[in-house]
C-alpha cells in the first residue's frame, strides 16, 4: 500500500531531471500520475515506464509558459480522474550566457516565462479545481538562486525568487480553502540544466552532487502529509558542497 493511494497528481517538466524522478517517485507510491513537458518522446517513455511498475500514467504535451497548454492539462487530469490533489511544477530553463554583461533581452525574456509565468500559470490553472475540492497541494521546485546570489545569473535568480513571492501570496490568499503551497530549493543536483553552464561542473564535485531522486523523495514526502500540515519551505542540499548561505562555485 503507497502513501499516495488514490491521489491525483499533475507534474509539470516531467520528461527529465527532478520532474522525470518526481513523477516516478509518485506513481511508485501509488499516485495516478499526469505527466507533462515539452517533449513529446521522453514523456511517452516515462508513461511506459509508469505502466511497467504497475502504476497509471497519462502524458501530456504542453509548454508551461502557454497558458492554454498548462489549462489543457489540467482538465485532461480533471476529465480523466475528477479531481487534482497535487501538483508539482518542476519546469524551468537556464541560458549558457547569463552573466549581465551578455545577457540579452530575449534570454531573460525565455527564462522568466518559463520558470516564474510557467509557475503563474501552473497555479491559477489549478486553484479553480482546488477551490472546488476544498483541498490541494501545489508544489514549486525552484532553486537555492531564489535564497542568495550565486552563478546562477540575474535572470534565473529573478524568476527563482519571483516564484517565491509568488507562492506565499497564493498560500495567504488559498489557505482557508484547503490549499497549501510548499517550496522546495534543491541545491546542485545532476540535471540536465547543467550542461548550460558555461564552464562545466568538474566530475569530482558532480560525483558529490544530489540526484534527481533525493528532490523526488522531498515531493513525496510534502505530499504524504496529512492536509492539516503546512511546509513552506525544503532547503536541500549536498552536505559536502553547499552550506546555507552560500553560494555554489
Amino acid at each position: 500500500m503507497g502513501r499516495l493511494d488514490g491521489q491525483i497528481a499533475v507534474v509539470f517538466g516531467a520528461s527529465s531531471g527532478m520532474g522525470r524522478a518526481t513523477a516516478l517517485a509518485l506513481a511508485a507510491e501509488g499516485a495516478k500520475v499526469v505527466a507533462a513537458a515539452r517533449r513529446e518522446g521522453p514523456l511517452a517513455e516515462l508513461a511506459a515506464q509508469i505502466a511497467q511498475q504497475g502504476g497509471e500514467g497519462l502524458a501530456r504535451v504542453a509548454d508551461v509558459s502557454v497558458r492554454a497548454d498548462v489549462e489543457g492539462v489540467i482538465q485532461a487530469a480533471v476529465d480523466r480522474y475528477g479531481r487534482v490533489d497535487v501538483l508539482v511544477n518542476a519546469a524551468g530553463i537556464n541560458v549558457r550566457n547569463r552573466q549581465m554583461d551578455v545577457l540579452t533581452q530575449a534570454s531573460w525574456d525565455a527564462i522568466i516565462a518559463t520558470n516564474l509565468t510557467g509557475a503563474f500559470h501552473c497555479t491559477q490553472a489549478v486553484l479553480p479545481q482546488m477551490r472546488q475540492q476544498q483541498n490541494g497541494l501545489i508544489v514549486h521546485i525552484t532553486s537555492v538562486s531564489g535564497k542568495w546570489g550565486d552563478i546562477s545569473g540575474a535572470a534565473y535568480q529573478a524568476s527563482k525568487h519571483g516564484m517565491v513571492g509568488l507562492a506565499y501570496a497564493t498560500m495567504l490568499e488559498e489557505r482557508q480553502n484547503g490549499i497549501r503551497v510548499t517550496l522546495i530549493f534543491p541545491g546542485l543536483c545532476d540535471t540536465p540544466i547543467l550542461k548550460n553552464r558555461l564552464v562545466p561542473v568538474p566530475p569530482e564535485k558532480l560525483a558529490k552532487a544530489m540526484q534527481p531522486e533525493d528532490i523526488a523523495a522531498a515531493c513525496v514526502f510534502v505530499a504524504s502529509l496529512p492536509p492539516r500540515t503546512y511546509v513552506p519551505e525544503l532547503i536541500l542540499m549536498p552536505g559536502a558542497l553547499q552550506c546555507v548561505g552560500q553560494a555554489s562555485a
